[in-house]
């Protein structure tokens, strides 16, 4: 493994790889079950000299750091996360493009978690807070994304409040997820309209938003729940909100 070369494991990651983006292959790996599956694969790899080799289980292991690989690896050069332009900030207002903003999330399984969900609901942009404590894009999150990673744009800013106000001058909502908030998701939805373009913000998994981020929010949304337990994992808690506050606003716009 090169210093920035990562692996992508499984066979939903990297068929979605090589589907999206063939050409960041440079190697692939495989066991003797998962051969059978991948002949297109090899033979593109092959046609533009990428090396693809069949390989032990222990091997296999070796290359992905994980037992977790699903039975083929490719190698790829991790994403070089770059800031958003304010011009780009004001193209994804005018586009309505959804924006999930990640403040210091530290686990990189609920990061591959929140790119497959943000992928499923069709949000594409991702942007995370450039801190030692947020998780970046690995072979955990790469794994954990089940082939999300390359239906989302992410990227990495270092001043996250400037950027939600960044999105609010823009004509952003801008909604902070947060426990205490007395502000139900549902009453987000019908105030916000089916129009106004939405950025859910998302907080640590232990102590949450960041005050200067929490201050650069419009509002606070919660999900409400029976009180047995604090709250929901952020990963389960991110599902509930960008389902509301993105094709659950249509939804209700529409009367369904």
């Amino acid at each position: 493994m090169r210093p920035r070369d990562i692996p992508v494991c499984g066979s939903a990651s990297v068929t979605a790889l090589f589907k999206q983006n063939p050409d960041s292959i440079k190697r692939l790996f495989f066991d003797a079950p998962a051969s059978s599956r991948l002949g297109k694969m090899a033979s593109y790899l092959a046609q533009n000299k990428r090396p693809y080799r069949m390989v032990q289980p222990a091997e296999l292991q070796k290359i992905s750091g994980t037992i977790h690989h699903g039975g083929v690896v490719a190698i790829i050069a991790a994403p070089e996360l770059r800031e958003p332009t304010l011009d780009e900030v004001a193209d994804w207002g005018k586009a309505r493009e959804g924006v999930l903003v990640l403040d210091r999330i530290g686990n990189a399984h609920n990061l591959g978690a929140l790119v497959r969900t943000a992928a499923f609901f069709g949000i594409r942009k991702i942007v995370l807070a450039d801190d030692q404590q947020q998780a970046l894009p690995g072979e955990s999150a790469y794994r954990i994304a089940e082939g999300g990673m390359q239906y989302v744009d992410v990227f990495r800013v270092w001043d996250l409040p400037g950027l939600c106000r960044a999105l609010a001058d823009t004509g952003y909502d801008v909604a902070g997820a947060a426990v205490a908030s007395k502000s139900p998701v549902s009453k987000a939805m019908r105030e916000i309209g089916p129009n106004r373009p939405v950025a859910l913000v998302l907080g640590n998994e232990e102590t949450g938003l960041s005050a200067n981020v929490a201050a650069a929010c419009t509002r606070f949304v919660t999900i409400p729940g029976t009180g047995n337990v604090e709250s929901l994992n952020v990963s389960a808690a991110a599902a509930v909100l960008m389902w509301a506050l993105w094709p659950g606003r249509k939804t209700l716009a529409d009367g369904e």
